[in-house]
């Protein structure tokens, strides 16, 4: 009997979890992916049972336009890291995925190390309607990975829409990977990424992407110097690297070490996960009530008529927003 239909199970299903067993954290996150209730409620029991595991591994955001390079730079840089003794898990943060199924396929293709290296753990994100519901399963996902001994979580983002705000509220550190050649990319730069920014890497600044690099590295410093920090205690910096020929990886590392150094030692590590919680509470009841306002058939059935009466500009959206809600049972 299986341990969503079964609650004396999951104690096993928590102790195998805990020891390493791959295939118990391959059937916990199928379990916190569920939408049924039944099983929602297992998997916050289960959640709660492993809490204690939680909490220790080094959780980084990678984000970058499609095309930067980030599957490859993380190929490289996880391998890397499990070569160093590392167990590196690898979740991807997509809400096109729903729709499309994303890149998730072509980036486990892209991964090639990562996909057959036994210290390596490389899981997409769950089909999900909404950005919120897809970040709350990726941090439950988290969870149960470093319970398992995943000292590393490397969560990455498609690089566009709010998918980065998710990311950064659930990582210690964000990692911007960007192009070389600054000049018309800068332009593009979203002043809200690079404001989330702990660090920028440039990438393929190898060959005869050196020189690009360089003049593209200076103009994301000045770009970053004009932003006041978020952190007295650190100014994000900009280095170069090639994921593709494993160059400045290393050093790209030493950096997220030291920053981790540095906010642990001054306290606003603490503060920032304590505060990443709170945030998560909230996105969670956010989401689990627009699931009560989906689910409701009496609501779904009036639904077309009340948003033709707001477009039709027949009903307020505010007096319409009310009517929702109490149909809902939430006014």
């Amino acid at each position: 009997m299986s341990a969503a239909r079964d609650p004396s199970s999951l104690t096993s299903l928590a102790d195998a979890l805990i020891a390493g067993d791959r295939a118990a954290l391959a059937r916990a996150i199928t379990l916190v992916e569920s939408k049924r209730v039944d099983h929602r409620a297992q998997a916050r029991d289960l959640l709660q049972m492993i809490l204690p595991r939680t909490g220790q591994a080094m959780r980084v955001g990678v984000t970058g336009v499609p095309g930067v390079g980030k599957s490859t730079t993380i190929d490289m840089l996880g391998s890397n890291l499990t070569e160093a003794g590392h167990k590196v898990a690898v979740l991807a943060v997509d809400p096109s995925s729903s729709r499309t199924g994303g890149s998730i396929l072509g980036d486990k293709t892209r991964m090639q190390r990562l996909a057959v290296d036994r210290s390596a753990f490389i899981r997409p994100s769950p089909s999900s309607g909404t950005l919120g519901g897809v970040a709350s399963r990726t941090r439950e996902t988290m969870l149960l990975c470093e319970a398992a001994g995943f000292d590393v979580i490397l969560v990455e983002t498609v690089g566009i829409g709010q998918s980065e705000t998710a990311v950064a509220d659930m990582t210690d550190f964000f990692l911007v990977l960007m192009l070389p050649g600054a000049g018309d990319e800068l332009q593009g730069i979203k002043k809200g990424v690079l404001e989330l920014a702990d660090m920028i890497a440039v990438n393929k600044a190898d060959g005869e992407g050196a020189n690009r690099a360089r003049a593209a590295a200076a103009e994301y410093r000045a770009a970053l110097h004009i932003l006041a920090p978020a952190s007295p205690h650190w100014s994000p910096p900009v280095v170069m690297i090639s994921g593709l020929a494993n160059q400045g990886l290393k050093e790209m590392w030493e950096k997220i070490v030291e920053h981790r150094t540095r906010f642990i030692a001054s306290g606003e590590f603490a503060a920032r996960r304590r505060a990443q919680d709170v945030k998560w509470m909230w996105a969670m009841i956010e989401d689990r009530l627009m699931g009560r306002l989906r689910e409701d058939r009496t609501l779904r059935a009036r639904l077309p008529e009340i948003e033709q009466a707001v477009a039709e500009g027949r009903l307020a959206a505010t007096a319409a927003a009310e009517d929702v809600l109490a149909l809902a049972g939430l006014a």
